[in-house]
């Protein structure tokens, strides 16, 4: 007989093999790292005695699942925020959180918190893409587990580079270090055509090709990506990486939802793999990937979960439910995606999508031992049919859980052994990963009743003058304020017409401020083509009775560019109430009296009371500079034949309210 280390016996086989070989009684026989035999037990117990023999009676023995794509250490995000677009989840929460608290100590308790459910759940390797990506080989690598890490480069900073430049310095170091390591592939990772250059696509691709090791990067998630890619390169998202060189070498594609047969060609033409991640790009509403449309084209696909803050989970069997029911689903087609095929999404196909397939993804003589046994004697897995050979699949696929699993292996080492992880500590991984997460939740509690702090997270914020004096009033006679501007004392610096569209952003609590999302658009000659959008954050105004005229004092007024869209701002303010208010202005930027002032001619457009009304308004960081400039405001009102009766002491604003 022949000596192994370990044999698996009594088990289901579902070896995920080309010929879709199932052993009813089967066993495995492992030898170090590698299988050395598969069959039916009676024969394998014949010609292998093992130093181990371990009785898998009730299960079925699968290979070990692929998670495709992940960034695992962001399951310290699980549960941050949800029911919101990808945009708003990104930019709004994701980016600032991210750029606060991810550091090293950060990623590597994310990785191990990852590293134990995926292990609990019976997946044996993972593809990464994260910041401080040495950290999550470290955490992977002491787990146990299998992993391609791909360090992420962006064009703009990230936590762990001020610039791509170093982000690709970063790259290298992380590969050349770990480029030796049996479990741990280290890679490069441009995060995605919306957030790289031509020339960091180049770059990544020379290091991958020097290392020889496998690009990772993202593609075609939203449909507003496609949109933007097609507008500003004249290509899909698919196409411009193919352009820039991104598939002259072994490549993984993350999510291609939004792909057509032009994309599929070119994806199986480069033998890249695409890898959809159901629950997150549902959850998410990007879309649902074209499974059967890209298996059907020949292309290489796999499963991945993403990362937890947009799945809130690890879990690859939903991962491969989702995946058999949507295409039946949006096709009224059940034939489409088998259970079987869907199966090997996260097994032997799984394993080409990441460019692994001589090592991994199937149980055959000479790959590596990664194996996941699954209990089949509960509830919900009871009862079992034999008459289809293919039974097996729609058990695993359609009944199965991944608390389900019993045994986990990695190289022929038990890391999961009857339920329990033997290389992590749960107990103080989930301590540590609620330590980190207190730290965050108070930051965020803090933020959202603060809008400067959520208007500073997202970037580009100024303040302006603390104190903004302003006067309105309805206009009898727009003749007056013409003749004010052309009396002696005033000096026209700068005018300007121009239509204003602005949405107000409004709170129970007025304490709070409120935001106003402006689009400027100017219509003076030699003005600027493109229209302006600013967000203004201002403070309850404070109004001065000793000051004639219903002259309003407001202290702190904020601006910032306002470079998303306006639903972007809807969805990441949540506020209570939303104002739209529409007018033509003119504007005049006076000096009286050496003091500068702005002059509006406002009319409201679909509003009951349209005007013409008349805005003049100065700011200051002085109080003081504050009262004499409301003096010199009610000098010009007086010009302009302004009375007591035709002042206005509210916004535009509250008056389309009422």
């Amino acid at each position: 007989m022949q000596a192994v280390d370990l044999l698996l016996i009594n088990a289901i086989v579902v070896t995920m093999d080309a010929a879709g070989t199932v052993w009813q009684n089967g066993a495995v026989a492992i030898r170090e790292r590698n299988i050395v035999a598969v069959g039916p037990t009676s024969e394998i117990a014949t010609v292998y005695h093992a130093n181990e023999t371990v009785d898998c009676g009730g299960c079925a023995i699968i290979p070990g699942l692929i998670n495709g794509h992940c960034h695992v250490p962001m399951s310290l995000l699980r549960g941050l925020v949800a029911d919101v677009q990808l945009d708003v989840w990104l930019h709004g929460y994701m980016f600032p959180v991210e750029s606060r608290f991810v550091d090293e100590e950060f990623v590597y308790t994310g990785t191990q918190l990852s590293c134990a459910e995926m292990l609990r759940g019976g997946t044996t390797c993972f593809v990464d893409m994260y910041f401080f990506e040495d950290e999550v080989a470290r955490a992977a690598d002491e787990a146990g587990i299998r992993a391609i890490c791909g360090q992420t480069v962006m064009r703009f900073p990230t936590p762990d580079a001020a610039s791509y430049d170093e982000g690709l310095d970063r790259a290298r170091g992380f590969i050349h270090s770990w480029q030796e390591h049996e479990r741990i592939t280290p890679t490069i990772a441009p995060h995605a055509p919306y957030t790289c250059t031509d020339e960091i696509y180049q770059a990544a691709v020379q290091l991958a090709r020097e290392y020889d090791v496998p690009l990772v990067t993202h593609l075609a998630e939203t449909g507003l990506e496609l949109k933007e890619s097609l507008e500003n390169v004249h290509l899909s998202p698919v196409g411009y990486a193919e352009r820039v060189g991104a598939f002259d070498i072994p490549a993984i594609a993350a999510h291609c939802v939004h792909t057509d047969e032009r994309d599929w060609a070119i994806l199986r033409s480069h033998g890249v793999g695409a890898v959809p991640c159901p629950s997150s790009n549902l959850k998410l509403a990007s879309g649902v990937a074209p499974y059967a449309g890209l298996v059907k084209a020949g292309v290489s696909v796999g499963l991945g979960t993403d990362g937890p803050a947009s799945n809130d989970d690890q879990d690859m069997w939903n991962e491969i439910h989702l995946a058999a029911l949507l295409p039946k689903g949006l096709s009224n087609d059940p034939t489409l995606m088998p259970a079987k095929q869907a199966l090997a999404l996260a097994t032997s196909s799984g394993a080409k999508a990441i460019h692994m397939e001589q090592l991994i993804g199937s149980l055959e003589p000479g790959k590596r031992a990664d194996i996941a046994v699954v209990a089949l004697h509960h509830l919900h897995t009871t009862p079992q049919y034999h008459y289809n050979p293919d039974g097996i699949y729609s058990q695993l696929v359609y009944a199965a859980h991944n608390a389900d699993v019993r045994h986990t292996l990695v190289d022929g080492r038990f890391l999961l052994r009857d339920g329990v992880l033997l290389t992590m500590d749960a107990v103080q991984v989930r301590r540590n990963a609620q330590a980190i997460a207190d730290n965050i939740n108070g930051f965020l509690s803090a933020r959202e009743v603060n809008l400067l702090d959520k208007i500073v997270a997202i970037g580009g914020v100024k303040q302006d003058e603390i104190f903004e004096v302003q006067a309105k009033a309805k206009l009898v006679d727009e003749a007056l304020v013409m003749a004010m501007l052309n009396r002696a004392e005033v000096r026209i610096d700068k005018q300007s017409e121009r239509t204003q569209y602005d949405t107000y952003f409004s709170f129970v609590n007025p304490d709070r401020g409120r935001v106003r999302y402006r689009e400027d658009h100017r219509h003076d000659p030699g003005a600027r083509l493109d229209p302006k959008y600013t967000l203004t954050l201002t403070v309850p105004a404070a109004e001065r009775d000793q000051y004639p005229h219903a002259i309003l004092l407001s202290r702190a007024r904020y601006t910032a560019p306002a470079d998303r869209s306006l639903r972007f701002y809807r969805e990441y303010f949540a506020p209570e109430q939303i104002t739209e208010v529409e007018k033509q202005r003119r504007r005049w930027r006076i000096t009286y009296r050496s003091e500068e002032f702005a002059v509006n001619l406002d009319r409201l457009i679909n509003q009951a009371d349209p005007g013409p009304f008349l805005e003049i308004k100065a700011r200051t960081w002085s109080e003081r500079d504050a009262a004499y400039k409301a003096k010199l405001i009610g000098e010009l009102l007086e010009q302009c034949g302004v009375f007591d009766d035709q002042l206005i002491r509210y916004e535009y604003v509250d008056l389309a309210r009422a």
